[in-house]
């Protein structure tokens, strides 16, 4: 299970990466372009987490059922990120994010689908690190 784990985060990995590359090429049409530029360079980055997930995945030392739930937080967090900063791209959202949004205002429905991602994400991420970091400290996977 480890290795199926390992190589999907791999490949998502790669997957995201492309995405947030494609993602880079349309940023002049999206209504909020520096929202777009932020997707871009989250999905880069997103997928080079999921890369370097993949890579370490074989070193945890974790219980199954932890091991399972971070894999499924690792790549939900990852994409449900970037796809929040390309929604509010098109959108042109702005609540969840001031800086880069500013001057702009999707309607409320579309505000809140940004703000679960964005949430939900966030939330996800930093579960799997803080599970993924204990599972690094516990000592070497044999």
């Amino acid at each position: 299970m480890v290795e199926h784990q390992s190589h999907y985060l791999l490949v998502n990995g790669m997957l995201l990466f492309i995405l947030g590359l494609l993602n880079g090429l349309v940023i002049p049409f999206f209504k909020n372009k520096r929202m777009g530029l932020s997707a871009h360079l989250a999905g880069v980055q997103s997928g080079m987490v999921l890369l370097l997930f993949g890579f370490l995945w074989a070193r945890l030392s974790l219980p199954e059922i932890l091991l399972s739930a971070s894999y499924w937080l690792s790549l939900y967090s990852m994409y449900a990120i970037w796809l929040a900063l390309l929604l509010a791209a098109i959108w042109g959202s702005s609540r969840s994010t001031p800086i880069a949004g500013a001057g702009f205002q999707a309607s409320k429905q579309q505000e809140l689908i940004v703000q679960l991602l964005l949430v939900s994400g966030s939330l996800a991420i930093i579960a799997a690190s803080g599970a993924l970091l204990w599972g690094l400290l516990d000592g070497p996977h044999a």
